[in-house]
């Protein structure tokens, strides 16, 4: 923030902001997603670009949780930049989203998500992206969060890895409050790592289908 105010462009007002979403969306869409509050469950590949992809979409409020710190390895699929290596991954993704709109609401956690603290942490919020690294996580989450019968609807991304074909990423309705994003089968454990096109794909579907959600338009 500090170095957007030191530029000598005028600085967007929230008007304008609002504005310039309302030209693009229309005032009623624009307003929906701004009242919308989603969480986001990892700040890695899967969660960084989600949570770009929701507040250049207009998303109001996102909360945020992550424990790990930036790394060099991670510039490769995630949206953050060499002045971000050492710091926690919570906070150099807000830094990011108050680039990209000011006036939005990011909380963050900065903590481990456990099956103990699944309920504390996403119990009030109607959408949950899932955005882990290991396939113990993501279960662990998606059951903890499906076992209470009013939980959110949980969007969970399985299968991004390699430079295969971005056809075989879509997004499947599991049941009424599960959603399962990528091809469900390429994983680095194949020896094909994760390369930043798949993963933002997959990562696309989810925040597609957040919107989806948000607007109640059916699209998967």
């Amino acid at each position: 923030m500090d170095n957007l105010n030191s530029s000598t462009k005028k600085f967007p007002s929230v008007s304008e902001f609002d504005k310039a979403k309302d030209d693009r969306f229309s005032q009623a869409v624009h307003q929906k997603l701004k009242r919308a509050s989603v969480a986001i469950a990892g700040a890695g590949g899967l969660g960084s670009n989600i949570a770009v992809m929701l507040a250049r979409s207009g998303i109001g409020h996102l909360h945020i949780v992550d424990f790990d710190i930036v790394d060099i390895t991670n510039l490769n699929r995630q949206v953050y930049t060499v002045r971000h290596i050492g710091s926690r991954k919570v906070d150099a993704i807000k830094e990011i989203l108050m680039e990209i709109n000011p006036y939005m609401n990011v909380t963050t956690e900065c903590m481990r998500v456990v099956a103990d603290n699944c309920d504390q942490i996403f119990g009030n919020y109607d959408i949950v992206c899932e955005a882990f690294d290991g396939a113990e996580s993501k279960a662990m989450l998606i059951d903890s969060l499906l076992t209470a019968e009013d939980g959110p609807i949980v969007i969970s991304g399985s299968g991004m890895a390699g430079y295969g074909s971005a056809n075989e990423i879509r997004s499947r309705r599991i049941t009424d409050r599960l959603f399962i994003c990528g091809d469900e089968g390429t994983d680095i454990g194949d020896g094909i790592g994760l390369m930043a096109p798949r993963v933002a794909i997959c990562a696309g579907h989810q925040a597609n289908l957040v919107i989806g959600h948000i607007l109640g338009v059916d699209n998967i």
